[in-house]
């Protein structure tokens, strides 16, 4: 996919979502998640449903239009359309690759709400780490590492929820979650609550 079409693509994704808005639901999102985003009110399940569209009319899209197409999506500082490439990302996360993890951290540092955060921390980055093995695992791992003891409250965030899945699935990894820990003590002067919630949710699922 041409660089024309990645910008297709994100233009009718974005005009399903633009139809599918309402200015009560734009509303509500202000109030719920503050006004440092714009809003149009298209629902979760219209935002799926824009994703999953695209995906029928665009059938042939590799990894990197993917990506090329979630980067356009965010690049507009509209809640749904930053959802959508969440969404895009979640569907397409069996072709991710550790190196994409430069992209997402460039998306959760200016995400700032946990209802995008959270679900590329655990549907997109933590479903990575199930699934990397061998030399990418690692330096995915390195990269998380990295996240955990960074001045971002979001990545220390990201660094936790990404362990959920394991735990989840009842693989996950006590001495690793420890170090995470750890590595966001050392930076975390004052508990920060996003922070916090996320360690407490993590071991409320079996993490120590």
């Amino acid at each position: 996919m041409s660089a024309a079409g990645v910008a297709e693509a994100a233009d009718f994704i974005d005009e399903s979502l633009q139809w599918e808005s309402t200015w009560e639901r734009a509303e509500e999102h202000e109030r719920r998640y503050g006004a440092g985003l714009e809003y149009y009110g298209a629902s979760v399940g219209a935002v799926r449903g824009s994703i999953r569209n695209a995906g029928r009319r665009y059938p042939e899209m590799t990894h990197d239009d993917v990506t090329a197409l979630a980067s356009a999506l965010w690049a507009r500082p509209v809640f749904e359309r930053r959802l959508a490439a969440v969404v895009l990302l979640q569907s397409a996360v069996a072709s991710l690759r550790h190196s994409d993890l430069t992209r997402i951290e460039g998306f959760l540092r200016s995400a700032h709400v946990t209802d995008l955060v959270d679900p590329l921390a655990v549907d997109v980055v933590g479903a990575m780490l199930q699934r990397l093995t061998g030399q990418d695992a690692a330096r995915a791992r390195a990269v998380l590492a990295r996240w955990a003891g960074a001045d971002d409250a979001w990545l220390r965030r990201a660094a936790v929820l990404a362990h959920l899945p394991a735990f989840r699935s009842g693989d996950g990894d006590d001495d690793a979650f420890r170090r995470t820990v750890r590595a966001i003590s050392g930076v975390q002067r004052n508990r920060v609550p996003e922070v916090e919630e996320a360690i407490a949710l993590v071991r409320s699922s079996g993490a120590p």
